[in-house]
């Protein structure tokens, strides 16, 4: 659920924020499940700054999420629905049968005291993971493995929900939240269901300061530099940069090819995400 906050100044006027109690069932982490997170202000290891518009944040601890979820066959319970500060979905504490504790992606629906499985064999219900051979077409998934034994990598957003749509030979093909259709082994394990906190991107930041708590510092646009900052730069009141967009150091941001030459991904794609 969204609140929103008394418009005591323009900053708070259009702010919105997640009623976290409605959700949320504890505020606390579980400690040994956790690693203190060293802010980096986007510089590298000598100090330089690599990334430009970052800076330290607020002050975080990495959980550790079990995004393979491969321990099969034994039960976990679901013990908390946390907030989770570096990623916009909500994460789950379960407790394995043998007293493991682990992490993991709370899918849209799951509760505290819910039963979930891993497994080849396990029913298909929200939560279970399982790999794509096992799990029916047309249901929704999310957390989808690339490569088995990886770990899922496809579908972790907040809201996000990916659907198997056809299985041909040995791969599965999956229809991503970005409209593209890919091939995926059947080998690789994803997660029934949809992520949670479906509501992120109706969130309204209101004001500079929420993002510079997240690590963010305001991006400044180009025209409003000086000549010696910017290709843009320059000249008297609001102009036209006079040339096509660059980056500061002039290299064109608009059509202009930065993937490297891998291995070709582009095979196993079917059809391209839907142009917005």
């Amino acid at each position: 659920m969204i609140k929103k906050t008394n418009p005591t100044s323009p900053g708070r006027r259009f702010t919105t924020y997640h009623d976290f109690k409605q959700v949320l069932t504890t505020d606390e982490p579980y400690k040994p499940l956790t690693v203190i997170k060293k802010p980096k202000a986007g510089r590298n290891n000598q100090g330089k700054i690599t990334v430009r518009f970052r800076c330290g944040g607020h002050k975080k601890r990495i959980r550790i999420i079990d995004f393979k979820r491969d321990k099969d066959n034994i039960p976990a319970v679901v013990k908390t629905i946390e907030y989770d500060p570096n990623r916009s979905a909500w994460i789950s504490l379960v407790e394995y049968a043998d007293g493991e504790k682990r992490y993991i992606l709370a899918p849209e629906g799951i509760k505290v005291g819910d039963t979930i499985m891993s497994g080849e064999d396990v029913e298909i219900k929200i939560g279970n993971c399982l790999p794509l051979g096992s799990i029916p077409v047309g249901t929704f998934i999310h957390n989808i493995e690339l490569y088995p034994g990886r770990g899922g990598q496809l579908a972790r957003a907040a809201g996000s929900v990916a659907q198997l749509i056809g299985k041909e030979g040995d791969y599965g093909i999956v229809r991503l939240p970005s409209g593209e259709i890919r091939k995926i082994n059947l080998k690789c394990r994803a997660t029934i269901g949809r992520v949670s906190n479906p509501d992120h991107s109706n969130i309204v930041i209101g004001k500079a300061g929420r993002n510079i708590h997240k690590g963010w510092r305001p991006h400044v646009r180009g025209s409003c530099m000086n000549v010696v900052d910017h290709p843009h730069g320059g000249g008297e009141g609001r102009t036209h940069p006079g040339r096509p967009s660059v980056t500061p150091w002039g290299k064109p941001t608009v059509g202009y090819k930065t993937r490297k030459k891998k291995k070709p991904s582009n095979r196993f794609i079917i059809s391209r995400r839907s142009k917005k």
